[in-house]
């Protein structure tokens, strides 16, 4: 077995929490369970990865075997990745027949004949997911096993999960990979960026609740004020707090939110001005690209309003994020000045 793929075997072993080493090299199957029962799995991690790279240099393991764990591993622990959610489209609205070794002979086709020293794997998983994982190289270096891309692709939907390498120059030609693997025509990267893979996936699927504004302010009322007993002042209060929870609910839903962490948009919006004032002589809208960013964006901004931040409900330019995500295409096909329309920066 060659040096570098014993030493990334020993590497991804160490990764896995120790309890959970045997369980994953279950899962990985390239050791026979006689084999497993031979190794300590209560020594030190250390000792444990050299095990285990001893068995694999018995069973002459490759970099592709190699590759297998660490998509297993990555597989289970999804969130130590930062992850990108892409739209795919097709001119028309028909549905083709998806063929899966048609799909793997197309992308490999197309990275190698664009770059030759590139690994790819793939393995499929029950929920239509494929997770295609790619270590790329130069022209004359072999490719970094460390700095990898991944791609989650549901065959059955328009959507394409990446987590891209350190190599950037290497995303366009793996967006043109999917693009014609898939026999679509356009790709675009809907601004929706997480560690939570699971949380971006219930976005674009509307695999979670969130209502939707209906509920609009009510305008002050004028009324003389006079002085308020102790006891209507906290009964008024409790009635603000209940009033700020209910609009809460019926804007946010009453479930958790998906763990997004990046959301941009471009607001475009015509700016008025005095005609005498003559400060704007041409009709241009106002543009300006506003991001978010929080370990958890969509649950910092539910909590606004009950902590006194912000007024309830919060604006729709806030609360639309998740849908305006998924309207994506529609959005940018309509070239219109639409206020929150996500944009590629």
């Amino acid at each position: 077995m060659d040096e570098t793929v014993a030493e990334y075997i020993r590497r991804t072993v160490l990764k896995i929490p120790r309890d959970e080493i045997k369980t994953m090299l279950q899962k990985w199957g390239f050791l026979s369970e006689t084999q497993l029962q031979t190794i300590n799995f209560q020594q030190m991690k250390e000792s444990i990865s050299q095990d285990v790279v001893q068995l694999c240099e018995e069973n002459s393991a490759d970099i592709k075997q190699a590759a297998v764990l660490d998509i297993i591993y990555n597989h289970i622990y999804p969130n130590k990745r930062v992850w990108s959610v892409y739209q795919m489209k097709k001119t028309g609205e028909e549905m083709e027949f998806f063929d899966l070794t048609d799909f793997k002979k197309k992308f490999k086709r197309l990275l190698r004949s664009a770059l030759k020293n590139v690994t790819i794997n793939f393995r499929e998983y029950e929920d239509n997911a494929i997770w295609i994982r790619i270590a790329w190289g130069t022209p004359y270096t072999k490719p970094n096993q460390y700095k990898t891309s991944y791609v989650v692709y549901h065959s059955q939907t328009p959507y394409v999960f990446i987590s891209a390498s350190v190599l950037k120059s290497n995303l366009p030609l793996l967006c043109q990979a999917l693009v014609v693997a898939s026999t679509y025509q356009d790709i675009r990267e809907m601004e929706l960026r997480s560690h939570s893979l699971n949380s971006l996936k219930d976005i674009v699927f509307k695999r979670y609740s969130q209502n939707f504004q209906t509920y609009y302010p009510r305008p002050l009322q004028e009324r003389n004020v006079a002085p308020e007993s102790d006891v209507r002042i906290i009964q008024e209060s409790r009635n603000e707090k209940e009033r700020i929870q209910s609009v809460n609910r019926e804007v946010f839903g009453d479930g958790p939110q998906p763990q997004l962490e990046f959301a941009q948009y471009k607001l475009e919006t015509m700016f008025k001005s005095d005609h005498k004032m003559d400060i704007l002589d041409k009709k241009e809208p106002f543009r300006c690209l506003v991001k978010f960013s929080s370990p958890h964006l969509l649950e910092s901004l539910k909590s606004l309003a009950p902590a006194g931040m912000a007024d309830a409900p919060l604006s729709p330019l806030l609360t639309c994020i998740p849908q305006k995500a998924r309207n994506y295409f529609k959005i940018r096909d309509k070239k219109s000045f639409f206020p929150g329309s996500f944009v590629s920066p």
